[in-house]
Order: structure tokens, then sequence, then C-alpha cells
């Protein structure tokens, strides 16, 4: 792995802890995220898969010290500036 993937993985630890420390996540449709994702400046997307026995893509982002997460059945064409962290096996929340 180099220097950059090590960054960003690290910054991908880093936004997963400061929303689980702060307990706030939102779930929106997948067309809410793509809005969200329109009003960050740099925006950070951790990308998991998740479902037993229907598989889908989930995402989460962080906007203005909150999380955002979005589930799809299929994958969500991101933004070229977008930097995306693809490395987690699933998002899973709470209640959520």
């Amino acid at each position: 792995m180099g220097a950059g993937a090590g960054a960003a993985v690290a910054a991908a630890v880093a936004l997963a802890n400061a929303v689980k420390a702060s307990g706030m996540v939102v779930k929106v449709e997948p067309g809410d995220f793509m809005t969200i994702l329109k009003r960050c400046d740099e925006p950070l997307v951790v990308i998991g898969r998740g479902g037993m026995f229907k598989k889908h893509f989930q995402y989460l982002t962080s906007y203005k010290g909150l999380g955002f997460f979005t589930k799809s059945d299929t994958a969500l064409v991101l933004p070229p500036r977008v930097e995306t962290i693809v490395a987690a096996k699933s998002i899973s929340f709470p209640d959520i």
C-alpha cells in the first residue's frame, strides 16, 4: 500500500470513528446522498457491501459534523472529485 492509500485509509478510519463517537448518523435516500456530496468541498465516501440474501452497496460520508448513510441495490455513480475508500467489508449501525 502506497503513502496515498495509507492516508486515505487513515482518513476513512477517522471518519468512521468520528461518526461512531458522535452517534449521529442520518439515513437518507441515494438521491439525497448525492445532493449532500454536491455540497461538500472535498467529499470522502466510504463504500461497503452488505446484505445476506440480497446484496447492496452502502455509502457513508460526513457533512457539517453529521454522518450520512445510504444504501442502494445498484452502485451509485459518484462525481469524479469524490475521494472513495472501498476497503470496508460492510457498514453497519444499530437501528438504521
